[in-house]
């Protein structure tokens, strides 16, 4: 039921995020020079190293959930082995994720000062007003992913053993990560991206 009731709350957050691409949308279309003088100050090249570090979280995150399903709430073994990470347990694999996430956040704070001082701000213009609000609002929402996974990790500590309502709820923080991953991709393409 809670893997059931995260997904019927994920489609909200999706017409939630569908509504900041339409109104994106709806004012570059009105304003289109703005948007080529605007998007000139967008620094793709680091805009894409924290895309990738952001997708790839959701690769380590899965590998957490992996390793829930098995049962595997910290790493086996000795700190060094030979494979070390094929070993790693779903704490392990979750402070990864946790650390990439707020790395990506870190990312879009030294962005936002960039851009501030070339004068892209939210009262100056149309294209600062919607970019802060698309990036802004999902900056939150990786935020409260972060929060998620400081949730899931204490309560693998607190637990006496790891139950399948642990792995149930690492598994449904994963569908968020996912979704915020996916929103992210749409985003950077569109603000990134398209020309």
């Amino acid at each position: 039921m809670v893997s059931v009731g995260t997904i019927i709350w994920l489609s909200s957050e999706l017409m939630f995020f569908a509504t900041l691409f339409a109104a994106y949308y709806t004012i570059r279309a009105v304003s289109p020079e703005l948007w080529a003088q605007s998007t000139a100050h967008l620094n793709v090249p680091f805009a894409s190293v924290n895309t990738t570090i952001l997708v790839l979280s959701s690769f380590t995150c899965q590998m957490g959930v992996f390793a829930a399903e098995a049962g595997r709430v910290s790493r086996l073994g000795r700190v060094v082995t030979m494979h070390p990470i094929k070993e790693w347990g779903l704490r392990e694999w979750y402070v990864l994720t946790f650390v990439m996430g707020a790395i990506f956040i870190g990312g879009q704070a030294f962005e936002y000062t960039s851009l501030v001082h070339e004068g892209i701000t939210i009262p100056a213009s149309a294209y600062g007003t919607m970019f802060y609000l698309t990036t802004g609002f999902h900056g939150l929402h990786v935020t409260g992913g972060l929060i998620a996974f400081l949730f899931v990790l204490g309560r693998t500590f607190v637990a006496r053993r790891f139950t399948h309502e642990q792995a149930v709820t690492a598994i449904v923080v994963s569908y968020y990560w996912h979704f915020v991953d996916v929103v992210w991709i749409g985003l950077f393409a569109t603000i990134y991206l398209i020309k």
